[in-house]
């Protein structure tokens, strides 16, 4: 399925290039009537970033997302600094139906693992962003890109596994905000080596084509941000572009 996006800072819909504060593109859209716009074009699912939150988790838009998702029959999950089990319960009392868990999930296995269990594997997606080097190794960058983890996707999905991991989320961090198109090569492999997990590609869709090559991928989901906002196509020529044979 494809599944929309925004980011938010203070409130404003806003896109980061390569995860880089410094380079914020602002969209003059309301985000409430956004997501309705992207739920009316057939949006079963919705994606929100809290930026706000992901740099001082203190400073997490509680009140602005519990009024969004409100305002949205769609399901929403939702990302940005979770770090306590505290954020997690946080967001799905505002009304998420996921919590999206990205660089904790690295740095502090054991703990979300907890949540997993508690919460339900349904509830928690792993976002994991990898850097590829040369040899084709796939390491997990952790806060916002900065660092690299030295962990590799493999090893974080099958320690995840053994408490029923369900939603990975996976950004090729070389692909993300440029509009060039997904690593198509990376999702059909990770879908080949675990079909139990539902994968969501992330990054680089900038035309319907980088849509098309990704349906015989085996992704469950397709994150779609920028480019619905830069007008590149309508989220109702997504959706028909993912379900045309």
């Amino acid at each position: 399925m494809i599944i929309p996006a925004l980011d938010l800072i203070e409130g404003q819909v806003v896109r980061l290039y390569q995860g880089d504060y410094g380079q914020v593109t602002e969209y003059k859209v309301d985000p409430a009537e956004q997501f309705n716009l992207y739920h009316k074009a057939g949006a079963g699912w919705l994606h929100l970033v809290d930026l706000t939150g992901a740099k001082d988790t203190s400073a997490r838009q509680l009140d602005l997302i519990a009024k969004l998702l409100a305002s949205t029959p769609a399901n929403i999950q939702i990302g940005g600094g979770v770090r306590t089990e505290q954020d997690v319960k946080d967001l799905l009392d505002a009304g998420a139906q996921r919590v999206v868990v990205g660089s904790t999930a690295v740095k502090e296995p054991e703990m979300v693992k907890g949540w997993m269990e508690k919460y339900g594997a349904e509830k928690i997606v792993l976002a994991l962003d990898i850097n590829i080097d040369k040899f084709g190794n796939r390491r997990v960058a952790v806060s916002g890109w900065q660092e690299d983890s030295g962990v590799s996707i493999e090893e974080l999905i099958e320690n995840y596994l053994t408490v029923g991991l369900t939603h990975v989320l996976c950004t090729d961090i070389s692909r993300d905000g440029t509009l060039a198109g997904s690593n198509v090569e990376l999702y059909i492999d990770l879908c080949n080596t675990y079909p139990q997990i539902q994968f969501q590609s992330s990054g680089g869709i900038g035309k319907l084509e980088d849509i098309e090559a990704l349906k015989g991928s085996g992704v469950a989901g397709v994150i779609v941000g920028r480019a619905l906002l830069d007008g590149k196509f309508t989220a109702e020529e997504a959706f028909e572009c993912w379900q045309s044979e």
